[in-house]
């Protein structure tokens, strides 16, 4: 999923919060000189660009002194959008009943990606149902989890 070590997301969150948004996730993709270190926040009003500006001026602030990345990084602050990332365990369960997509790092029973609705979180497992069949997808293995806009 390119999660970023709960040590970025320590540095980022009490910024992104301090600043009165809701910190989705972190993602950090090391691609050599162009790694990319993406926040998503969030607001009940929504987001608009300026606010991503402000939450970005922030978090290069507090990155610039913190330095827990190697090398050079571009920081990249979004909405999560219609698609919204699903980064925590208890994403999982805060839009349950809502459509789902997700990739995992290892195939279960020979299959790596689900598309259904969420059903909850129950011992560390995603549960989703797929047509009429339930899955428990590890959450230790899901490598991307999406929500699915319905238009």
């Amino acid at each position: 999923m390119g999660r970023a070590s709960p040590i970025i997301r320590a540095i980022v969150e009490p910024a992104v919060v301090g600043l009165g948004f809701e910190l989705v996730g972190v993602e950090y993709l090391p691609q050599g000189r162009h790694s990319l270190l993406r926040v998503y926040v969030d607001h009940a009003d929504g987001i608009s660009v300026d606010n991503c500006a402000d939450v970005s001026r922030q978090l290069s602030a507090v990155l610039d002194v913190e330095d827990p990345l190697p090398g050079e990084y571009t920081l990249e602050v979004s909405s999560p959008g219609l698609n919204r990332p699903l980064f925590e365990l208890a994403d999982f369960e805060r839009f349950a009943e809502q459509q789902a997509k997700i990739r995992l790092s290892v195939p279960l029973n020979g299959q790596r990606k689900f598309k259904g609705t969420l059903k909850g979180v129950q011992n560390e497992n995603v549960l989703l149902m797929e047509d009429d069949r339930e899955h428990s997808l590890p959450f230790e293995q899901i490598d991307k989890a999406n929500l699915v806009a319905e238009l």
